[in-house]
C-alpha cells in the first residue's frame, strides 16, 4: 500500500510522521492525541509483524544443518564403523562409531550447526588422548540423516544412538553421555531417560525462551513453540555432571552454564575455559581442557 493511502503498513508509518511533523510546524488539524495514536499504532503493526516472521521462522533460527559431509574418519586417521540408525518412529540416521580402545564410549551429542564430519578433528583428540569409542551419529535433517530437524524428533535421535552404543556391547556404567550447545540440551534429556556413568555438557543453555530473550528481546516467550528446557531438568539428574563453557561465549551467556551447574544434585564439577568463545572451545582451551577432561574420566 503507497505511503499516504491511510491503510495500514509502511505506509501508515510515514504518514503517521508526516502528521507528527505537520502538527510541529503549526498545519495540521489532526490533534496531538490523535497523532501520537497514529504513530503508536504503526510501531505496534511493525512490532507484531517482526514478531510474526521471527515466530514462523523459528526451526531456521534453532537448527543450520549441512548435508554434505566434508570429511570421514578414514581422512583423520580413524578407524570407525559406518552406522545407520533407526529412530523409534523409523527416521534412519547416519554416522560414525569411532573405534578406541574398547572400554568406554562416548555418546556425542552435536551442535545445531553442520553435521558429524565438522566435529572429526575433536573426535581424534579424544581418542587419542584417551582411548574413547565414540558413538557420533548426525541428527535427523543432518549430513546423510533422513528426516527434518525438531525437539521430539532430536530427543528420539538420542536415545537411538544410545540404544545402539548399548547393542555394540557397552553397558551403562561404560557410556558417557557428551552434549555440546543444542546437543546438551538432548544429552540432558537421554540422561533423564536412560542408565549412563556420566553426563558432559559443554556451552550448554538454559532454554530456548531464555536464548531468545538474550537475542531476540522482541519476541514474547509464550509464541516460542521449541522449549529444550534443560534448567527444568537438571534437578533430576541422577549421575555425575562435568559442565564446560568459555569465559568469551558470544552465543550463550556464562550465567546459563553456572546456574545448570548450580542446579545439578553432583557429584558435579565445572571448568571454565578461559579465552574461549562458543565454537573455539577446545581450541581456545588448550591442554588445560584437555586435563580437566582426564580429570573428570579418572574420577568416574
Amino acid at each position: 500500500m503507497r505511503p499516504g493511502t491511510g491503510g495500514w503498513g509502511l505506509g501508515t508509518l510515514g504518514s503517521a510522521f508526516d502528521s507528527l511533523r505537520s502538527l510541529r510546524a503549526g498545519g495540521s488539524r489532526l490533534t496531538r492525541r490523535h497523532v501520537v495514536a497514529r504513530v503508536a499504532g504503526a510501531v505496534l503493526l511493525a512490532w507484531a509483524l517482526v514478531v510474526a516472521l521471527l515466530v514462523v521462522m523459528e526451526s531456521h533460527l534453532i537448527y543450520f544443518p549441512a548435508r554434505e559431509l566434508a570429511a570421514r574418519p578414514a581422512d583423520l586417521g580413524l578407524e570407525a564403523d559406518e552406522l545407520r540408525v533407526a529412530a523409534a518412529d523409523g527416521v534412519r540416521l547416519h554416522g560414525w562409531w569411532i573405534k578406541g580402545r574398547g572400554r568406554t564410549a562416548l555418546v556425542w551429542y552435536h551442535g545445531n550447526a553442520g553435521n558429524v564430519s565438522h566435529r572429526l578433528d575433536n573426535a581424534r583428540e579424544l581418542v587419542e588422548r584417551f582411548g574413547l569409542d565414540i558413538f557420533l551419529v548426525d541428527y535427523r535433517g543432518y549430513g546423510l540423516s533422513e528426516g527434518a530437524p525438531s525437539e521430539a524428533g532430536l530427543y528420539a535421535d538420542g536415545l537411538a544412538v544410545y540404544d545402539e552404543a548399548r547393542a555394540r556391547g557397552f553397558a551403562p556404567r561404560d557410556i558417557v553421555l557428551f552434549g555440546r550447545s543444542l546437543g546438551a540440551a538432548v544429552a540432558i534429556e537421554v540422561a533423564l531417560e536412560r542408565e549412563a556413568r556420566a553426563l558432559v555438557i559443554e556451552t550448554p543453555f538454559l532454554s530456548i525462551r531464555a536464548m531468545a530473550r538474550v537475542h531476540y528481546p522482541i519476541v514474547p516467550g509464550f509464541l516460542i513453540r521449541s522449549r529444550y528446557d534443560n534448567e527444568a531438568k537438571m534437578a533430576r539428574l541422577a549421575l555425575p555432571v562435568f559442565v564446560l563453557h568459555g569465559d568469551r561465549d558470544e552465543i550463550v551467556p556464562l550465567a546459563h552454564a553456572e546456574r545448570l551447574f548450580e542446579l545439578a544434585p553432583g557429584p558435579k564439577r565445572f571448568f571454565l575455559i578461559r579465552g574461549a568463545g562458543h565454537n573455539d572451545t577446545y581450541v581456545a582451551g588448550g591442554e588445560a581442557y584437555f586435563d580437566a577432561w582426564r580429570a573428570f574420566l579418572d574420577s568416574l
